[in-house]
């Protein structure tokens, strides 16, 4: 079993990050969709191999645009969700999983926590790190293809 930690952002509110660094170290990996793709620079630097960092439209030079993680049987495809219209519905980000070969869509950008199939796809947001909302991320359990998703307020 794979167990991952989602945040989503943070916008350099460093005090909820640290709030789950004990997660960090617990779990296999960790995943940033953005929008404070830098608050992870110190993180990624200890353990590059464990943290996937996306960059949102508010940031502008650190992170991926979007990845693919495979793990236990299960494709993850992961993006902060801006460049597919999530704030309008949740299509075009499915259609892109479904076109990289998909299960599962990782996205932020909303600032709300939320679970939803789209088209087959499990489409997961963790809502928002940053102070000015009420502070959410998203543990997934992945274990021989399957996946288990529980969102959780900080």
């Amino acid at each position: 079993m794979k167990t991952f930690v989602i945040v989503s952002d943070s916008h350099g509110r460093y005090k909820n990050l640290q709030k789950l660094e004990p997660l960090f170290s617990e779990n296999s990996f960790v995943v940033h969709l953005g929008d404070g793709s830098s608050d992870m620079r110190w993180y990624v630097s200890q353990d590059p191999n464990k943290f996937y960092v996306m960059k949102g439209n508010c940031d502008f030079s650190y992170g991926q645009e979007e990845c693919v993680i495979e793990e236990e049987g299960v494709s993850i495809f992961c993006c902060h969700g801006h460049r597919y219209g999530v704030k309008r519905g949740l299509g075009g980000l499915a259609a892109r999983a479904g076109e990289l070969g998909c299960s599962v869509a990782l996205y932020g950008h909303t600032h709300r926590a939320d679970i939803a199939e789209v088209d087959g796809v499990l489409c997961i947001n963790p809502g928002a790190l940053g102070s000015y909302t009420s502070p959410s991320y998203c543990y997934l359990a992945v274990h021989r293809g399957k996946v288990t998703p529980t969102l959780v307020e900080l």
